[in-house]
Parts: C-alpha cells; structure tokens; sequence
C-alpha cells in the first residue's frame, strides 16, 4: 500500500521484514521454561520457581540485531519449539477447568454446545509509562519500600520479591543486547541500551527503545493475546515534543522510529493475524479536552505505509475533535486496508463512569485486543472471557433442551419450554431467568479461575506496572488491579431479538401458528414450512426503525447487562459486557438450527450488536438509528459494530458522515470492509495472488487467505451498504 511515502532506510526495513517473516528463527523459550522448572528451580516454593525459571528462560533467550535496526530487541512469538515435558505450575487454567463439576453438573455441555465459550486471559495495557518516567532502578526503590511497609505480610513479600526477580531478567537481557551491540561497534545504540530501561529516558528515541524492551519482555510472561502498547501517541508524546522543541530530532527521523516499531511489533507475531496488540491514539485527556497530538497524525499515517495486520491500530475520537482528525480517520477507512477501527470517546467514557471508573480513569481508556475496554494500567486481565451464545439459549428455552442442531435433548439443560407458556411476557421472562442461571455459572467459574490464577499466573513484571499492585502487595489476580472485572460477550442479540419478535408475532399476537407447530417447522429447517417461514420473515425486525423490535432489543440487552452489572465477584468487581463476535460469528451460528426469525439453520449471527443483514432492508440510516436505540450506557466493556459498505459507493466524504452520525447517536465502535466481493471471490480462487488482502474480520483484521473457508464465506455473505 502506497498511500504515503516510506523513506528510503524504511524501504530497507521494510524489505527485511519480508524476509524475517517468510521464516522467522524458531524460538526455544517454552523448552527453557519447564525444563527450569522441572530440574534447576524444582524444590523451590512454587512462587519462587515461577518467577526464577521464568526469569533465566527471559534471559537466556537469543539476541538478534542487524546493523540497521535503531530499535533493538528481537524476539519470535509464533515458531515455538515444545516441550518435552510440562510442569503443571504454569497452567493454571487446565486444573481450574476441571473444577467446572463444583459449579454446575452440565458446564461440559454448555461448553460442547457453544452455549458458553472460554475465552483466554489478556487483553490488557499497563502502566509502562511508569518505567519510562523512573527506570528500573525506581520500581526497585519502589519495591524496597513496600517490603518495608508490608514486612509482616508473607504474601506481600513474595510479590516483591517476584518484581525485583523479574526486573532483574529485564536488565539482564537487556545488557546482553548492549554486549552484542558493543561487538558489532553499534556504540550510539549501546550505549541508549545502557541507560534504558535501568534509568528514566531522557528522549523520544530512548522512550521508544524503553518502551519496547520492556513490552516484548512482559508478554514473555503472560504468553496471551491482545496484551497491548495501549496509548502510544499518549505517553511518548511529551519526549517527542521536548526532542523537536530543542531540535534534538527532527519529525522525520521520528517518523521512522515509529514505523520501525511498528514492524518490529508485527515481525514478533506476524503469522498470528488475530494474536491482537492494540495501539489507541488520540482521544481525551483527564480533563475533557482533546489529547490528540502531532505524533498521533504521524502514526496514522506511518501505519498506513504498510501491509501489517499488527498492532491493531485504532483511533478514539475525543468530543469535538479536530476536522484534521475527521478528515485522516475517513481516509484510513477508506484507504487503510480494512484496518479501521474508530471509538466514540464520549460514549465509552459514559459507560465506564456508570460503571464504577473513576472519571480521570475513564479518560485512559484502551482497547484490549480486538476491541475490549479496559482503562490502562488498572485492570486484571480477566478482561475478556469468551461468549455467550444467545440465539443458542433461546433454542434452548423454546423446546425445553432439545438441540435442533443435533436432533436431541440435551442431558442437564432444562427450562419452562414456549409450548407452557401462557402469553410472550411469560415465555421472555422464563428465558432471561434461564440466561442468568447460565451467566451467573460461567461468572462463578471465572472467580474459581481467578484464583487458581493468583497462585499460578502471578505475572510480576506486568502486575508490577498495574495499579494498585504495588501498593496493596498483590499481584492483578490477587486484588491487586483497582479493576478486577469479568468481561464476556454476548454473541447474537440481533438475531436472539428478530426470533422473539417472529415467535411473539406469529404464536401469541395474531397466532398464526401454535408453539409446537413452530418448533416442528424449526426442526426441519422449514421444510415443508415455507408459507410460516414467510410469515416469520415478514415479522418486525432490529434494523428497520421499527419501534417494537428496537425496544425489544434494548430490553435484551438491559437485561443481559443486568446480569452482568449485579454480580459481585470475589474481589468486589462486576462482569462487563464485551460485545464483538471475532471470529465466532459463523462459529456460534453451526450450533444453530433454523430459528423463528425465519432464518435456516447453521447461518451465521449477527457482528455485535449491528442487526442482521438480511433485516437492514430499509438502509444503512435506518440500520444506525435502530442500533443507537440500544443502552449504550450499559456497555462498559464495548459494543462493537459492523458496517460493511459498497465500494462503489462509498467514498471519504460519505465514510466521515456515517461515522460521525453514528457517533453523534451515542454508537461506540465503526468499523467494516470497503474491498468488493468479487475481489474476495477471485482470491478464494487464486490465494498465492492475494497474500497481502486484509480484511475486517471482527473486531480485528486478518489476511484473507489464511482464514478458514467458513469464516471467508462469512465475510464474502455480509451485507455491504450501498445507495
């Protein structure tokens, strides 16, 4: 992608990039790390062998640097070699998992029947800005005076020494990389990775080095997707400014750090297309006002120069934000490769601060991974936590367990069936008490994965840089992050909202079918149905302004989010609705039959909470005005939507009045695809030809070829919006 002009030392990065990920060295960090813990580090108490083996394998890494790189650290995620034996101290979660019995007898077959969906910890940005501002050299001082403080506290002391462990692997490292740098006679980069990270960075050039190193350290320690730089432009803008005020450095050879950095995060995970590490620039600051900066226009633009899917790079729009801004972040939907991603700065903020966040927390806001909200630096890493699979649910509930997917009852699920339901108000009411039994298991679950995960996941570095760990002694999973909530998403709404009106408008209102009458058309796909298949089509839907179905689906999602909202966790924090579909839109939709929506069986739900595409028969200003009648409010974790538009329609202008419509109704996420579908066909056809077409999958970007068939075919059906 040409859209601006790479300089020429970045056209030599950029062509040893391609080379590095074509075949990336293979990594033997994991074969380090058990066989610590299995031989050298055995007979230590568990915490201490977590953190010492952990630290050496850091440590003992390779170092690689060429004689170009300015921003040094290399190290390769996705080439792996495995173990060969596992020491079950660092897998907290197999051991938690089989717990699931205690909670509820049937959780295997909520699980089987991806009615629930076990998401993976992360998704979460700390407070690096933290060590870029007091070094290495200060959190030590900073542990020192905790242990002084806590002295009687066995747990407090193990946590600090853990920090102080790990900070330690940090220098270590570290200054392996200014020995092969030395060697290499590379003395300038020496001797910046001499005093960063140990020491506060005194420039722009030494606050991206500092960043960096620490960054790719951490995420050696918490091995999960979506741990994420979080406000880039936010934190090293101040060096940045200092640096070209005093004429230090000019925006040029800036703009190349920044793009360097940017290959180098895409380089470590780049065959991981939805491995997820998000950069969020612009936005607010504490205050109000508009954060958005010089340095945020630079790494908009920098990130457009290349064909990267990493990091997730989005935009939060502030209140009324700069034209320049508009104007730049149409462009990128329109030219940034499907990439997009833009964030309502007012909405979310509302919905955090009613959530219990602090309002000067509120404004440092990111996205973790695909689109999860978080506030940096103060949030535990149970950020997201799966799906819920609501269409699915409300299967259920229609036949009393009986799976239409499968032909069969299920063994453990059990709810009032629609067949014993006197009115809809009766059936509605018996299918949210079923949503909360099952939500309130997998919340309950999650507490028991919390605290397998305090003893065995303590994560030192990273819980070092969340507040308030260092103050409290504790570690994220041990009450130490000031935010330790639950996030789940519930997948399908849209379509959970069409079936309850096509079964309230064709059994109860003006009965045209019986219950048992629809459930038997629903269990043949309606075959030999097709008359009460029309008729359910033709019920209201979600997306068409019509004013039953869009209270309906704010009533659905309130009272989802109720469930959520009024769980009170072991450490006093609440569940969050994340609601994105990622990759589980055609995934949760196989588990379906055919439903009362009129729609058949296995199709894919709905993105988000974007209706459906078969029910946005009135437009895209139509579908935009039904979404915004949805309790945004209630939303702390995000909701995100799809807006897929024609290309030969849509156009900059049209893009920025879309987006800043939406945004203006309270929406919080746009995003969606711009490439025609007849592209998409032909790459299908002909992948060697299309390695570099990216697309939007769902709350992150991906390239098109190496999507599975089904999730392609997902994308290629969607609905794009046109004139």
């Amino acid at each position: 992608m040409e859209t601006y002009k790479r300089s020429e030392r970045m056209e030599g990065l950029y062509a040893e990039w391609k080379r590095v990920c074509a075949d990336p060295p293979k990594s033997d960090f994991l074969v380090t790390l058990h066989r610590l813990a299995l031989g050298k580090y055995k007979s230590l108490p568990k915490w201490e062998k977590l953190a010492r083996s952990m630290a050496d394998a850091i440590v003992d890494q390779p170092v690689y640097i060429n004689p170009t790189d300015r921003i040094i650290g290399r190290v390769y995620f996705q080439r792996v070699s495995a173990p060969e034996a596992l020491d079950p101290d660092f897998d907290a979660f197999s051991e938690g998992r089989g717990r699931c019995a205690e909670i509820y007898e049937g959780y295997s077959e909520l699980l089987s029947n991806q009615i629930v969906n076990e998401g993976t910890p992360g998704h979460i940005a700390w407070n690096w800005d933290y060590l870029l501002r007091h070094g290495t050299e200060g959190m030590r001082d900073r542990c020192r005076r905790g242990i002084a403080r806590h002295g009687d506290d066995e747990k407090s002391l193990q946590f600090y020494q853990g920090v102080l462990i790990m900070l330690d692997a940090l220098d270590g490292w570290n200054e392996r990389h200014v020995e092969e740098l030395l060697r290499l006679g590379m003395t300038e980069e020496a001797e910046i990775c001499r005093r960063v990270p140990r020491y506060p960075a005194r420039s722009f050039r030494e606050a991206v080095q500092a960043y960096f190193m620490q960054h790719i350290v951490a995420v050696r320690e918490a091995p999960y997707g979506g741990n994420s730089p979080g406000r880039l432009d936010y934190y090293l803008w101040p060096y940045l400014e200092a640096d070209l005020e005093s004429g230090a450095i000019t925006e040029e050879t800036a703009q190349d750090l920044i793009e360097e950095l940017f290959l180098r995060i895409d380089e470590r995970i780049h065959s991981g297309d939805g491995w997820g590490e998000t950069v969020v620039v612009g936005g607010s600051h504490a205050n109000g006002i508009s954060a958005v900066n010089p340095l945020t226009y630079m790494m908009i633009r920098g990130f457009m120069k290349y064909d990267i899917t990493h990091p997730y790079f989005y935009v939060r729009i502030p209140k009324n934000p700069p034209e320049e801004l508009l104007d730049l972040c149409a462009h990128y939907v329109m030219r940034g490769g499907n990439r997009a991603q833009l964030v309502n700065d007012e909405s979310v903020m509302a919905a955090l601060v009613r959530n219990g966040v602090t309002d000067a927390d509120a404004a440092d806001y990111y996205c973790g991974g695909c689109m999860e909200v978080g506030i940096q630096g103060r949030t535990s890493d149970f950020l997201f936590n799966g799906y819920h699979n609501i269409p699915k649910l409300l299967e259920l509930c229609m036949t009393g367990g009986y799976s239409l997917s499968e032909h069969k009852m299920l063994k453990f699920f059990r709810s009032k069936p629609l067949s014993e339901c006197a009115d809809f108000e009766e059936f509605y009411t018996s299918f949210i008490d079923k949503a909360r039994e099952v939500l309130t298991y997998n919340l309950r679950f999650l507490d028991l994965l919390s605290e397998y995960s305090e003893e065995n996941r303590p994560m030192y570095l990273m819980s070092s840089m969340v507040e308030d760990c260092m103050t409290k002694g504790r570690n994220m999973h041990g009450g130490g992050a000031r935010y330790h909530d639950y996030g789940s998403s519930f997948i399908g709404i849209a379509n959970a909202t069409d079936s309850l009106m096509g079964i309230k408008h064709a059994v109860f209102d003006k009965k045209l079918c019986t219950a048992e009458e629809l459930v038997a058309a629903l269990d043949k796909n309606f075959e030999g149905y097709e008359s009460l298949r029309k008729i359910l089509l033709s019920a209201p839907k979600f997306g068409q302004e019509n004013a039953e179905a869009d209270a309906l689906a704010a009533r659905l999602s309130t009272d989802l989010s109720k469930i959520f909202s009024t769980y009170i966790n072991r450490f006093g924090g609440n569940g969050k609705p994340v609601i994105l579909s990622f990759i589980w839109a055609p995934e949760a939709g196989a588990k379906l039959g055919a439903s009362a929506d009129g729609r058949r069986a296995g199709m894919p739900v709905a993105h988000g909470v974007t209706p459906q595409g078969a029910s946005m028969t009135k437009g895209i200003t139509a579908a935009m005005n039904s979404c915004a009648c949805l309790p945004f409010e209630l939303f702390s974790g995000g909701a995100s939507t799809m807006w897929d538009l024609d290309s030969s329609f849509a156009n900059e202008e049209i893009a920025k009045g879309l987006f800043t419509a939406f945004f203006s109704m309270g929406g919080q996420f746009f995003q969606g695809n711009v490439t025609d579908v007849q592209t998409l066909i032909r790459a299908q056809s002909a992948p060697e030809e299309y390695y570099n077409l990216i697309v939007r999958v769902g709350g992150y970007s991906a390239r098109f070829v190496r999507l599975k068939p089904e999730l392609q075919n997902e994308i290629i059906g969607r609905l794009r919006h046109g004139k």
